[in-house]
């Protein structure tokens, strides 16, 4: 197949011109993979020369996840996005949201398409879509992502594809793409498997509401990670000694159980020390598949993997293209709606690895925000997986800033997974198992396995002179480590 006659051929200027102030977009992409490219620095060119003008012009924007520089990068610079949704990780973005200048949506990534479905967003003006091919009666063949693109193709009002070259039309064989019900007309997911697949390779889209097809040829720009450093090393080694146990222990059972792994250095780090362990060859059953993953299922250690985007860098991807006969088989790439569904995720057993910025004593985790104000990227995945897993595993360094920062706090400045479905916490300092453990308990376990030393004597005084209660807290206290490092850049007194 190739882009068919019957759609126009647009430029990305040509494609930004149809797209009016106030308009909301839902974009492809879920990470930089699969993310439109050529259309939205058109747009974010056009937004510039209005503002020039004196004209307004702002979008609504929606994505799978977080995106490339394509997009949240260069609309934000433009000062084009007045309200975001669902997650984010560009800096330029991030600021104005802190600054109140773009309003956010910080939500689980599995309820996405849903509130699309059911217009709790507002209708959806456009789709702005990457595929690798489209056919004249509107079958969509998505690149290197899904995430909540199919959602965007079917209850937007106007579709703008981007058919990218640089891409291998054999990711068709991969994709697994199913919109489900309105409930309460729901029958179970009959995903037994983390490769069973229930739907199509591609996303319908009525085709009269394609407006054109943008071509392109460009890459995701997915950064490699960083070498793995001492601390991502021993938290890997802490996860994967914990794993070992609970198998030897008969709590896994002898075939292991599907893992899923967020995105970053430490989970990567994580990942490698898995394949590298004594665990049995595993599945994953994850939001994406990353670059340690490639070397894992090259080795056999990785026997599959069901995700919703393959965010990889540029030279891990292309020994994915190079050998799509060994790969294809082995990755299912889904929409977000079933990659993160709880059901699918309790059904299955999966052991969830994913990272914090701080916790607290008693079991609360934050992933978003810092000092419980600043947005850092948002919820995302986290907790689709932390509340729904088999085992969740939360890690994080011990300390940041070279020490000024602790992350094991009295309270955490903001609450996105609660105790009540925290399990396992880990840093470079060791691993606390909370399962069981009642509050005071859970405290004790947690400063002892996870806090810096340094912070470790503030932390158990914390608790000795709290309020006696089910819970011990000093409310005047509980975030006095907070607000010196507002006061003086640095969480302990100087």
């Amino acid at each position: 197949m190739s882009a068919p006659t019957r759609f126009a051929k647009l430029t990305p200027e040509e494609a930004a011109e149809l797209i009016g102030h106030g308009a909301t977009l839902g974009f492809s992409g879920f990470t930089p993979a699969g993310a439109a490219k050529a259309t939205p620095l058109a747009l974010a060119a056009r937004a510039k020369r209005l503002h020039a003008e004196g004209k307004p012009f702002k979008v609504r924007v929606l994505t799978g996840a977080s995106t490339g520089a394509s997009i949240d990068d260069a609309l934000a610079e433009a000062d084009a996005i007045s309200w975001r949704a669902p997650y984010q990780s560009s800096k330029a973005l991030r600021n104005r949201i802190n600054r109140q200048e773009t309003e956010f949506v910080d939500m689980h990534l599995s309820h996405v398409p849903q509130m699309v479905e059911f217009g709790f967003f507002g209708k959806i003006d456009f789709a702005i879509v990457e595929a690798v091919d489209v056919a004249p009666d509107g079958r969509i063949y998505l690149s290197t992502s899904v995430g909540a693109s199919p959602s965007y193709l079917k209850h937007a009002e106007k579709v703008i594809i981007e058919v990218n070259r640089h891409h291998t039309k054999q990711l068709m064989e991969m994709h697994d793409i199913k919109i489900l019900p309105a409930p309460p007309h729901r029958n179970p997911i009959p995903i037994d498997h983390p490769l069973a697949k229930i739907g199509t390779p591609f996303a319908a889209c009525d085709p009269e509401k394609i407006l054109g097809i943008v071509e392109t040829d460009e890459s995701d720009g997915v950064a490699p990670f960083d070498p793995v450093d001492d601390v991502s090393e021993k938290i890997a080694g802490h996860v994967v000694k914990f794993l070992l146990d609970e198998l030897a222990a008969g709590r896994i059972p002898p075939e292991f159980l599907p893992l899923q792994s967020g995105v970053g250095n430490v989970a990567n780090a994580v990942m490698a020390g898995l394949g590298k362990s004594d665990v049995p060859s595993f599945y994953m059953y994850s939001e994406v598949f990353q670059d340690a993953l490639v070397d894992l299922m090259e080795q056999g250690r990785l026997l599959g993997a069901s995700a919703t985007s393959l965010t990889l860098s540029e030279p891990q991807l292309k020994r994915v293209y190079d050998n799509m006969r060994f790969f294809a088989p082995r990755i299912v790439l889904r929409p977000q709606e079933l990659s993160n569904n709880p059901g699918v995720i309790r059904r299955l057993g999966v052991i969830a690895i994913n990272t914090v910025l701080e916790m607290d004593i008693f079991g609360n985790a934050n992933s978003t925000h810092v000092a419980g104000t600043q947005l850092m990227n948002g919820v995302g995945g986290s907790g689709d997986f932390v509340r729904n897993s088999y085992l969740s595993i939360l890690v994080a360094p011990s300390i940041a800033k070279a020490g000024r920062i602790s992350t094991v706090v009295p309270m955490v400045s903001h609450v996105d997974h609660n105790e009540h479905s925290v399990q396992i916490l880990v840093t470079e300092q060791g691993l606390a198992d909370l399962r069981g453990l009642g509050p005071i308990e859970r405290a004790k376990r947690i400063i002892e396995k996870c806090a810096h030393p340094s912070y470790r004597p503030y932390l158990h005084d914390y608790i000795q002179s709290a309020t006696l209660g089910h819970v011990r807290h000093d409310l005047a206290r509980c975030y006095e480590l907070h607000q010196n490092l507002l006061k003086t850049g640095q969480m302990l007194p100087k």
